[in-house]
């Protein structure tokens, strides 16, 4: 995979999962837990969220397939649906959503939900690694995309690690910019994905 196409593949990840938007997440969720304790359920949640998107990464496509969806019209969909969760994010109702699925879990563990699913491992997640590995050409290519994948979950899991100084350090006006800039990205990346399924598709662009 060419080095342009690497970052554009870790940039699209990166953006979807939002590692740095989940940060003051994952901080309010394990309020009062030891730092041990919060190293175990951010291992567990990057753990399982890798699972479930290496699921996907591996048969994603044969499912596509089994339902008659072609991978054109997936790619414009996936793009459609990334450009939906760029406005989310542009405009904060992202964040609104993920704290009011945050509220609705009551156990002590929220390694598998929220944080695993759909926090980390959610639709827009699911559908940028469908998208990315539909585009790899070879074995070669695949494992980077694996490789990206795994990339983006480790920066959570330290992110997870660092919550309360990084927390502390940008403040929620911080957390707001970032998601912000994140969000203009997305919405451009997203285009993108849109126009190389029309292109597949056989629309001269």
């Amino acid at each position: 995979m060419e080095a342009a196409a690497l970052i554009s593949a870790f940039t699209t990840l990166f953006v979807i999962i939002d590692p740095i938007g989940l940060t003051p997440l994952f901080v309010a969720l394990t309020q009062g837990m030891s730092d041990r304790k919060r190293r175990s359920i951010g291992l567990r949640a990057a753990l399982i969220a890798f699972g479930i998107l290496l699921a996907f990464a591996f048969g994603g496509e044969a499912l596509l397939e089994f339902v008659g969806i072609s991978m054109p019209a997936f790619r414009i969909a996936g793009g459609v649906l990334l450009f939906l969760t760029a406005l989310d994010m542009l405009f904060e109702r992202r964040q609104s959503r993920r704290e009011d699925t945050a509220e609705e879990d009551e156990s002590d563990d929220p390694s598998v939900f929220p944080l695993a699913i759909p926090l980390l491992a959610g639709p827009g997640a699911i559908a940028t690694i469908i998208l990315l590995t539909g585009r790899a050409e070879g074995p070669g290519d695949f494992a980077a995309v694996i490789g990206v994948m795994v990339a983006v979950l480790s920066i959570a899991y330290l992110l997870f690690l660092a919550a309360g100084p990084i927390e502390r350090v940008l403040g929620k006006t911080g957390v707001n910019v970032v998601t912000r800039l994140l969000g203009m990205l997305l919405a451009a990346l997203s285009v993108q994905f849109i126009l190389d399924g029309m292109r597949t598709f056989g629309l001269a662009l």
